[in-house]
């Protein structure tokens, strides 16, 4: 797998897919940019949502659960020094469905996190990762992966 990133000046670049998508970036204007994109650090986390939620729902159909409506929030804390890494990500997934049990929304979770998203198991090497499942607006579970974060 290859992308291709083009500067577009004076911080913004423009990423392509090898399926021919795009995604700008740019940086804050505080530090030159324009903000006519996401930060790079943004779209690392949109990436971890996206990988995550397609595992979930390809689980969650293949165990015929309807799923009404889904969404998750991710946030990081950063170290206060560059390389300014993220050293804990909080990813909270938010499902709400008429059929769906407890314990199929979890498992559907949990194989996300354990087996099937590539970028959670990078981030999880590097980043304390907290989830948090809800399923019709009842928390079921939180749970922690990868190593603990400088300072917790």
């Amino acid at each position: 797998m290859a992308v291709e990133v083009e500067f577009l000046g004076p911080m913004a670049f423009k990423g392509v897919s090898p399926t021919g998508h795009e995604v700008r970036m740019d940086a804050a204007p505080e530090v030159g940019g324009q903000d006519t994109g996401a930060r790079p650090t943004e779209v690392l986390l949109m990436a971890l949502a996206g990988c995550t939620g397609i595992d979930v729902v390809s689980i969650l159909q293949k165990m015929r659960v309807t799923i009404a409506r889904f969404g998750m929030t991710v946030d990081g804390d950063r170290a206060a020094d560059h390389p300014k890494v993220f050293q804990t990500i909080r990813l909270t997934y938010r499902i709400q469905s008429p059929d769906a049990t407890p314990e199929q929304v979890k498992r559907a979770v949990r194989l996300s996190q354990e087996r099937y998203c590539s970028i959670s198991a990078m981030l999880e090497r590097a980043a304390r990762m907290d989830v948090a499942v809800w399923l019709n607006g009842e928390e079921l579970e939180h749970f922690s992966r990868g190593p603990v974060a400088v300072g917790s």
